[in-house]
């Protein structure tokens, strides 16, 4: 057999909107095969229609030559084809082995077959190269070990065709490199791939790229024959360049933080933490994920107060302001999780543009919210952000995460704020989507904004920033300034290697 899977004239209609527009795709034994595309392209559609989560309206899907029924993902499952989505699935009271083993036993079954299962993970998990503790609760592992489980679990259901939906979208650079390294080593064992991403150095480790843009398969390329630059193009339908930051002179101290300390019980999050943000400039924070870049967010959102130390806004003590007088005292932020923090799924766009504005005369009149005036401001942002696929009813939960991320930055710099806390702003965006958020961004700078930035993409930060510094368990370092910056010496500086005896200024 040459095809282990074939996708024939999918198509999927949400109402008005197509998602997927007549889809025909193939996969070899195997193989990797990357779907590359924008957010919103259709590349999750498609995906879950093969696994049984939704239902072509058109179309067909076989695996190793039987044809699945639709919208049926046991079915999918018992054929062979297991899905990693993007959002992780797992109980975190529970443990490894029993996650895995969640849903795969008869209900009639009077006594778990525990010990089998346990021997059964640990063989794949030799077989694979994924090494996992079966004993060990979820809530204690790293993103990456989390990861690790979800394949595990797939394969555990003998999953011969596995779909990767955005596996690198919340590990980072390390950790996705090795990733790539063991799904390559997979696909020696006789498993065939399908990854889902929009990041191109990604896409550059498959056999074969197919690329979808508006809801259609516009190109299919051997990664040997092309190029980034090629794959850029095809993904967006236009040449993509990224804005480049000129030199401008900076203005007054805006936000500092002056010997910051954050503990929660034995636990220190940050460590006599120094740094200064000035009027027009970006000052950037590097670091591995989970070095204490939740509690600096968490800290210039007001969410939490410093231990010992001082935050100052414009030379005024802002350590207890709380959100809302972060907000008031013009403070925006672009929260490092956009689903969780950064909007209310269930409410519309036109709801979430507003939330943090509902108060004032703007938005709102005698107790009641001004709705004419809250759709039109929405359907204004919508034109200015290029928020894709939305009115201003429009569910946000709808949205897709490049355009969720839109609506959040076109909330937060709409207001002109004088400092804007950008965590992770770009995570999980496309080419298109990350080029327009780096132009809004240093459009805010040159208006005068202070912005501090939050990256663990160690070239957006180069690229944003005026000056560098990096953030390792709980410390921050010295600021160097950007042009300084080169990837070895940012390396070091995560490391920890720097004067311990320097402090911002």
């Amino acid at each position: 057999m040459t095809k282990v899977l074939e996708l024939r004239g999918i198509t999927k209609r949400f109402g008005a909107l197509t998602a997927n527009d007549d889809i025909s795709l193939e996969l070899q034994p195997g193989e990797i095969l990357a779907l590359l595309g924008e957010n919103g392209a259709g590349k999750t559609t498609l995906m879950n229609i093969l696994f049984g989560h939704y239902a072509a309206d058109e179309g067909s899907v076989h695996v190793f030559g039987q044809k699945l029924p639709p919208g049926v993902p046991r079915k999918a499952i018992e054929a062979g084809v297991g899905m990693v989505h993007q959002h992780f699935t797992l109980a975190g009271n529970l443990s490894v082995l029993e996650n895995v083993m969640l849903g795969s036993e008869p209900l009639r079954r009077i006594k778990s077959a525990r010990a089998e299962a346990r021997a059964k993970l640990l063989k794949i998990a030799e077989r694979f190269g994924l090494p996992i503790d079966p004993e060990a609760k979820i809530s204690a592992l790293s993103v990456g070990e989390r990861q690790r489980v979800e394949i595990l679990k797939a394969l555990y259901r003998d999953a011969r065709i596995l779909i990767l939906d955005e596996p690198t979208a919340v590990l980072a650079r390390p950790e996705a490199q090795r990733l790539f390294e063991t799904l390559r080593d997979m696909t020696k064992e006789g498993l065939s791939l399908i990854f889902i991403s929009h990041k191109l150095r990604e896409v550059m480790t498959a056999d074969r790229v197919a690329v979808l843009r508006g809801g259609k398969l516009v190109a299919e390329r051997n990664t040997a024959d092309t190029s980034p630059a090629e794959l850029a193009e095809l993904m967006v339908g236009r040449k993509v360049e990224r804005p480049t930051r000129a030199d401008h002179r900076t203005g007054a101290p805006v936000m500092s933080a002056v010997g910051v300390s954050i503990k929660r019980g034995e636990e220190t999050r940050l460590d006599d933490v120094n740094f200064t943000v000035h009027e027009g400039e970006i000052l950037g924070i590097v670091g591995v994920s989970g070095n204490g870049q939740a509690a600096l967010g968490a800290l210039l959102s007001g969410l939490v107060q410093p231990s010992s130390g001082e935050l100052r806004l414009r030379g005024a003590d802002a350590s207890a302001l709380g959100p809302r007088g972060m907000i008031r005292a013009g403070v925006g932020r672009v929260p490092e999780d956009r689903h969780a923090e950064g909007v209310v799924g269930e409410l519309s766009v036109w709801e979430n543009a507003v939330l943090e504005r509902l108060k004032t005369p703007q938005f709102s009149k005698n107790g009641f919210v001004r709705q004419r005036e809250s759709r039109e401001y929405a359907e204004r942002l919508i034109e200015r952000f290029d928020i894709r696929g939305a009115s201003a009813d429009t569910r946000a939960r709808l949205l897709s995460g490049g355009n969720m991320q839109k609506l959040i930055l076109g909330r937060v710099l709409s207001n002109e704020p004088s400092f804007v806390l950008a965590n992770q702003p770009t995570r999980g965006l496309d080419e298109g989507a990350i080029a327009s958020v780096h132009t809004e961004l240093l459009a805010a700078r040159e208006k005068g904004a202070a912005i501090l930035l939050i990256s663990e993409e160690l070239e957006e930060a180069v690229a944003l920033s005026d000056r560098i510094q990096a953030i390792v368990k709980g410390r921050l370092s010295a600021p160097i300034e950007a042009k300084d910056a080169n990837p070895q010496r940012l390396g070091l500086m995560m490391a920890g290697a720097w004067d311990e005896d320097a402090h911002a200024t």
